[in-house]
């Protein structure tokens, strides 16, 4: 067993902890957009109505849902992983699937014109890719 205060226990520590925050976050959001999609729906239409995206919103949410899903999901049972047999490669994936989910959302900002809200995704983009590092 290593030391405590090791680099070893340090990373250890940092992969459960990027991935119960991805956790958090991506199955939060999906559970959002799945439980009130009627509203989620309606915002986003209007969010993208003068983009080009405008008439795919649908398609949009529901994959936007899905990889959220996904990712929260993989960073669950990543942790999961981590804790029994420290293997990383579920909460990897879901780091991975992450940083892909995250990357749409900050195309769909960006297609809006909604400047400060993609840069909102920012902090969260660098935490998705930070955790894919940590956890290779």
């Amino acid at each position: 067993m290593a030391s405590l205060h090791s680099r070893e226990i340090a990373l250890f520590f940092l992969q459960v902890s990027i991935s119960l925050f991805l956790a958090i976050l991506f199955l939060q959001s999906a559970i959002d957009k799945i439980i009130d999609r009627r509203g989620n729906l309606e915002w986003l239409t209007g969010h993208f109505a003068k983009s080009p995206l405008a008439g795919s919103v649908p398609l949009l949410l529901l994959t936007i849902t899905l990889l959220e899903l996904a990712a929260g999901l993989l960073s669950a049972l990543g942790i999961g992983q981590l804790l029994l047999n420290r293997n990383s490669s579920l909460a990897f994936c879901g780091a991975c699937l992450g940083v892909i989910a995250l990357l749409c959302l900050f195309f769909g900002q960006r297609m809006a014109k909604d400047y400060p809200g993609a840069a909102t995704l920012v902090p969260y983009l660098l935490g998705a890719m930070a955790a894919v590092f940590l956890l290779a």
